[in-house]
């Protein structure tokens, strides 16, 4: 089995970790499939993706400085028309956002003004 930049070879997942998933092949050798090259949309959670005793075909992208097999699954996928891309947070609501700066210059003007801030106080009396 050779297991050079460009093959596409097929091994057993051994292991799942948040960054990645280890590959074993038949020769023994183990390479690392990088959270990253899993899919080509963002991937939260790579249990939703790979799971621990699966058969699965991976290309080898090369070897790092140690010798270590850096393994993709995404390079063996259709790449889609778009990549999705994680949802933005949407803008407050126009009213939220003038109450918010309301609040703020109130409160501003109460801790620089030098007058006491009142504290509030129980009506309800120790028996």
């Amino acid at each position: 089995m050779q297991l050079e930049p460009g093959a596409v070879v097929e091994g057993r997942i051994t292991r799942v970790t948040d960054f990645g998933a280890f590959i074993q092949f038949d020769n023994g050798e183990t390479g690392l499939v990088h959270i990253s090259q899993i899919a080509h949309s963002f991937v939260r959670n790579i249990h939703d993706h790979v799971r621990e005793g699966e058969s699965i075909e991976v290309k080898v992208l090369g070897r790092d400085e140690r010798g270590r097999l850096d393994l993709s699954i995404k390079e063996l996928l259709e790449e889609p028309e778009e990549v999705p891309r994680p949802r933005a947070i949407g803008r407050q609501s126009p009213q939220f956002e003038a109450k918010l700066r309301s609040f703020m210059r109130d409160a501003k003007e109460r801790t620089t003004s030098g007058a006491p801030v009142k504290k509030s106080t129980s009506t309800k009396r120790k028996k």
